[in-house]
């Protein structure tokens, strides 16, 4: 086949892919073929707009860092409790048999979910909290994502999809509501599943890891919430999932939609998950065994903060630029340093700075 056979045959892949959404998914589910970037490019020849964006953040040095970033439990060396690339993994899979049972852009959903955590700090939210203690405001990690994919990876962003940006942007939420919208709602409903499924991959997998390390008992969780979303980790998860497909069918475009179109859970499960959700912040998350620690952590962060503040000259030089080039003080430059560090990196870097090396005989 001639190479101008070959190029037409490639771009055919995409189109037959694009003409199979529109012939199978809900009349409400984001199309690729109208995706929007804010630099226009080429479209490629054998992958969708999202599959494009997908593989773009699968790719990202940002996302292979989470693999010795912290979840719940601050630098594990235990080889099954999980980190923030394995809960990335988690929310992605949840997140995608819900849009197939609704019939939505599975693709989309698993940018959106491969990307939502990309910003986060190491050492988890003990980290987040602590910069934002170093930096004496507030610091959002799912800010921080949008930014990853925006202006850092490759010095000028990913150019992803607005769809998936926006989804990343607003996956975050409120403690009191898992459907709590303070960054806005995304105007995709495959953006709106990612901020559900978020919650019910944590809540469950931190269950799990809080009964390995000893913190709780599985008769410890309040029992009538148990009841209702089942014993076991694999029933909580089937409960919640089935629920969102259930509860949100309309979504298929078969069913009537209510007056404003939002993924949601059922009153009853909902009022479960959230009662799990607020057990879990009371006896983990934020008092407890997992969280001695930090203390420390604050103090690492501060320390490496105060530091590369002081010797800007000690950034990478590539931060710096991005940021001489947008017009941002050195301390954006800092935070971004911060943000981007594995566990392990940061407490490389503060033994390298603040640690006496020993010496053999």
């Amino acid at each position: 086949m001639s190479e101008r056979g070959k190029n037409a045959a490639h771009r055919s892949v995409r189109r037959r892919m694009e003409e199979q959404e529109e012939a199978t998914l809900s009349p409400y589910a984001a199309r690729s073929a109208n995706a929007v970037r804010d630099v226009p490019e080429e479209e490629s020849p054998v992958r969708t707009a999202f599959q494009r964006d997908r593989d773009r953040i699968l790719h990202s040095k940002a996302f292979r860092r989470l693999k010795h970033k912290t979840q719940v439990f601050i630098a594990p060396v235990g080889d099954h409790y999980r980190t923030r690339l394995t809960h990335t993994l988690e929310v992605t899979q949840i997140a995608r048999t819900v849009g197939r049972g609704l019939q939505l852009n599975e693709d989309l959903i698993e940018a959106i979910g491969l990307g939502h955590d990309l910003g986060h700090t190491p050492f988890g939210h003990a980290g987040e909290a602590a910069l934002a203690v170093a930096m004496g405001r507030k610091f959002r990690h799912n800010e921080q994502s949008v930014r990853v994919v925006e202006v850092l990876e490759h010095g000028s962003g990913l150019n992803l999809t607005r769809e998936v940006r926006e989804g990343i942007y607003s996956h975050s939420k409120s403690r009191k509501d898992i459907t709590s919208s303070n960054w806005g709602i995304a105007s995709t409903l495959e953006g709106q599943i990612i901020k559900l499924a978020d919650s019910i991959a944590y809540l469950n997998h931190d269950i799990d890891d809080a009964i390995r390390a000893g913190i709780l008992e599985l008769n410890d969780l309040p029992q009538e919430y148990v009841a209702t979303l089942g014993i076991t980790h694999a029933q909580r998860i089937n409960t919640m999932v089935c629920d969102m497909i259930d509860f949100n069918w309309w979504a298929t475009g078969e069913g009537a939609p209510p007056e404003e179109k939002a993924i949601g859970m059922s009153p009853r499960i909902l009022e479960a998950t959230n009662g799990v959700r607020e057990f879990m912040y009371a006896n983990v998350y934020l008092r407890g065994p997992a969280k001695v620690d930090d203390g420390k952590v604050r103090f690492i962060i501060g320390r490496l903060y105060e530091h590369f503040l002081a010797h800007p000259e000690q950034l990478p030089a590539d931060l710096v630029r991005i940021c001489e080039r947008r017009g941002e003080p050195v301390e954006r430059a800092v935070v971004d340093y911060i943000a981007g560090m594995t566990d392990r990196f940061a407490l490389k870097t503060f033994n390298e700075l603040f640690v006496p090396r020993t010496w053999g005989a």
